[in-house]
């Protein structure tokens, strides 16, 4: 009987240790460019991999450059080339943060939690923090972690005539969303 009590206690407390991060290979991250020039500078990839660690409060985001979907093929060619995102040499983009206020979220009660969370997004290979406000909804055994924010493509040196010309807005909106189990 001592035996059995001692393999359930282990089992448990193996359970709780994985319970601790949950995961996707299905994240959408939707990046929106557009100006009142140009509505076409629109892509989403719904490829991305993220991570959340309950316990901790890390969070990560990654998505591979490529898998960007734009409605225009020749708009997918210019985001990926040298002069843009030059994806054959940078073909990820990656974000490793943490929620600050972790006391903010209880991962084991149904709810929606306003957040805050900071880190460092790394674009065509150059590193900026980036703090944001997030939301992340627990319902069940799964959280669906969302943010909305903008970056500045100067601030990954990002430039060209497009972007002067304003055909291309100088700050994106990028929105990330999340299932993580």
């Amino acid at each position: 009987m001592k035996k059995f009590i001692l393999f359930l206690s282990v089992v448990a407390i193996t359970n709780s240790i994985f319970a601790q991060k949950k995961t996707t290979t299905s994240a959408t991250i939707k990046f929106d460019a557009s100006t009142s020039i140009d509505n076409l500078p629109k892509a989403e990839n719904k490829t991305a991999i993220a991570a959340i660690n309950t316990t901790t409060g890390s969070i990560a985001f990654e998505a591979t450059v490529k898998n960007f979907s734009f409605s225009n093929p020749s708009m997918q060619n210019h985001f990926n080339g040298s002069g843009w995102l030059d994806s054959d040499n940078h073909p990820t983009f990656i974000y490793k943060g943490n929620i600050t206020d972790l006391t903010a979220v209880d991962f084991t009660k149904d709810g929606v939690y306003p957040v805050k969370t900071e880190g460092v997004l790394t674009v065509k290979g150059v590193e900026q923090k980036l703090s944001t406000p997030a939301t992340i909804t627990v319902k069940g055994n799964s959280v669906v972690a969302a943010a909305d924010f903008s970056i500045k493509l100067a601030d990954f040196g990002i430039t060209g005539a497009p972007i002067d010309g304003g055909k291309v807005a100088k700050e994106p909106k990028i929105s990330v969303t999340a299932e993580l189990k």
